[in-house]
């Protein structure tokens, strides 16, 4: 069974930093690209960084290159994404999934975690 389990979200002032980890299970992590989306109310899905199984390639959407930073630790089957700069307009709640074509998540959704951007 495909679990996520996202977690260090939080209230953080614009300009500050965050950084929120997924730990994946039920799947052979080391061979899969992950992920990480964010939802706000109302709105779909939009995929905000990407990573390949052995870390070589990364993409990011143009909202937040230059501020984000997606990685992997294949030995604790755990993604993260480091938030920077961040903005009120980063608030949302964030999930990562795995992925075979790129923006097309693989499994169901776990709880997601959510980040807050606000002085």
């Amino acid at each position: 069974q495909v679990q996520f389990v996202e977690s260090g979200g939080g209230l953080v002032q614009p300009g500050g930093s965050l950084r929120v980890s997924c730990l994946a299970s039920g799947f052979t992590f080391s061979r899969v690209a992950m992920s990480w989306y964010r939802q706000t109310p109302g709105k779909e899905r939009e995929l905000v960084a990407d990573i390949t199984s052995t870390s070589a390639i990364t993409n990011y959407a143009d909202s937040v290159k230059g501020r984000f930073t997606i990685s992997r630790d294949n030995a604790k089957n755990t993604v993260y994404l480091q938030m920077n700069s961040l903005k009120p307009e980063d608030t949302a709640r964030y999930y990562c999934n795995g992925r075979l074509l790129l923006g097309v998540p693989l499994y169901s959704w776990g709880q997601g975690t959510q980040v807050t951007v606000s002085s």
